[in-house]
């Protein structure tokens, strides 16, 4: 059984349950693979757990309050995956991109395996486009500040992001209005920031938050995602990726 720790957001778990079904349709209900969703919605805001504690604390106390959050989010994930792990789950996946920031940590602590998300997503990559071209990244500034890409890509290729303005203007605004159900609003205000990466000769453009396959999909079939030419997908990537497990 597929164990999915989503919850980060709720709306990207279920995307991703989505896609797994679809790509793996049965004739009949049986056929269909085994998977237990446990949408873990009270994780801490990973983006909010990331980076300098403001005001006019100390060095030392900014550390202090910064390793207590990554704590407090750490710990909710080990308890997600152990309810997973108790469940008889024979792997885990987690459609939450910025959450790979904690998967070292995490899986020292879980018995069964975590599919690395980026990972799988570079392993793609590296079967669709060529060695060091330029491919785009759109992710939250956690997942960016972290560089859980970065330090997968960076030897084979180079990535290359929205600029700070487009960044808060366009794909932290399409991530919010995803978590709030304003698709529409998400696939319009994402636009620009999509078009700079274009016109900066982006080959591949990851959608490093697993609300912006949502948005820039918005009301489109499956084979759109699946046939698009610039777009990677993680959440279409790590589904087939946990198939290909699950039938071992």
């Amino acid at each position: 059984m597929i164990g999915i720790l989503g919850g980060m957001g709720t709306q990207a778990g279920l995307d991703f349950c989505n896609k797994l079904a679809i790509q793996y349709r049965g004739k009949i209900d049986q056929d269909y693979p085994l998977f237990y969703l446990y949408n873990k919605s009270n994780i801490p805001g990973r983006p909010e757990s990331i980076g300098k504690t403001t005001g006019v604390l100390s060095d030392k106390s900014k550390n202090i309050s910064s390793k207590r959050k990554y704590e407090k989010v750490l710990d909710s994930l080990i308890d997600g995956c152990k309810k997973l792990e108790k469940s008889k789950c024979k792997f885990i996946v987690i459609p939450c991109n910025t959450a790979h920031y904690w998967y070292q940590d995490l899986q020292k602590k879980i018995k069964i395996p975590i599919i690395n998300m980026p990972k799988e997503v570079f392993n793609h990559t590296k079967k669709n486009c060529k060695k060091n071209s330029r491919i785009g990244l759109l992710a939250t500034e956690g997942t960016l500040k972290t560089k859980v890409y970065d330090k997968i890509f960076d030897n084979d290729y180079e990535l290359f992001f929205p600029n700070n303005n487009l960044q808060k203007r366009c794909v932290n605004k399409a991530i919010k209005y995803v978590k709030m159900g304003e698709v529409k609003k998400a696939s319009k205000v994402i636009q620009p920031a999509i078009n700079y990466l274009i016109k900066n000769k982006c080959k591949k453009i990851i959608l490093g938050c697993t609300e912006l396959p949502i948005a820039i999909f918005a009301f489109k079939s499956i084979e759109t995602v699946k046939s698009s030419k610039i777009f990677l997908d993680p959440n279409l990537i790590l589904a087939n990726a946990a198939m290909k497990k699950y039938k071992k």
